[in-house]
């Protein structure tokens, strides 16, 4: 720090006009320390009420793909308006920070307050880091993915890891999972007291149908088969071509695991 100013001095320039630290320093640097100086070089340059937009709501945003040998990052960059979300550097950013993470692991974005601060400034927005993923895929496996972009920014992530298959059928597996948002990969992944509630669910509404009690073990059965359908994976119709489940494409290969990450 200069000897001109303290840390304090940037501490109580923040708290009175609402700028962000390095606004804040910024301003002092450029004005030799003097407050009421660096006071009016932050309104003259619109950062004094930035540090109130983390009031504001970040419901927007961008989310950025990259995949390097067997390596997968997501990272999604927030913001509040759809306007900013498809700016061109605001995108970059984001890409930017999946670029290090798939790198140098999910911990790098911790260091990234500097970029966050800038954005903020240019764009008069609160703008922060959502979340972030990192896959390594596992020996022999294959890590691929999708990005569904929107007006120019990625809105809609995924990325797949498959034991045998090729990163084509990775890819098309992740198209797939953009649009059918599965949750699990079969329904041996579905926690038994999801399965207890929706079976008695099931059983409640088909009871109230006015069905033979006979018969409502085999009704809620069935039903219980299309509550996996949709949820489970490998039970749902290609997107591509329904006559196709998604355990007819794989053939002999399976899925490991599978991520989405989508703004909002």
């Amino acid at each position: 720090m200069p000897g001109d100013f303290t840390a304090q001095d940037v501490q109580k320039l923040r708290q009175t006009t609402g700028a962000g630290m390095l606004d804040a320093k910024h301003a002092l640097e450029s004005n030799g320390g003097d407050m009421e100086e660096a006071k009016r070089w932050l309104r003259v340059k619109g950062l004094a009420s930035a540090a109130k937009r983390e009031d504001r709501e970040a419901v927007q945003g961008a989310i950025s793909l990259v995949i390097k040998n067997d390596v997968a990052a997501v990272v999604e960059l927030r913001c509040e308006t759809d306007f900013v979300a498809k700016a061109p550097p605001f995108v970059a950013a984001a890409e930017q920070l999946a670029n290090k993470v798939v790198v140098e692991g999910e911990q790098v974005v911790e260091g990234e307050s500097g970029l966050v601060e800038e954005l903020r400034t240019s764009f008069k927005e609160n703008i922060s880091i959502g979340r972030t993923a990192r896959i390594k895929s596992g020996r022999g496996n294959i890590v691929g993915g999708y990005l569904h972009t929107q007006a120019g920014r990625g809105v809609n992530a995924v990325v797949v890891e498959l034991a045998g298959g090729t990163e084509e059928l990775a890819h098309d597996i992740a198209v797939h999972i953009a649009f059918a948002k599965p949750q699990y990969i079969s329904r041996d992944e579905v926690p038994d007291d999801v399965v207890t509630a929706e079976r008695e669910t099931l059983t409640t509404i088909t009871r109230n149908e006015g069905k033979p009690e006979a018969a409502l073990d085999k009704i809620v059965s069935g039903r219980l088969n299309g509550f996996f359908k949709e949820r489970c994976l490998q039970e749902q119709p290609y997107v591509r071509d329904e006559k196709l489940t998604i355990s007819d494409l794989l053939g002999d290969s399976k899925v490991v695991r599978f991520l989405q990450m989508a703004v909002g």
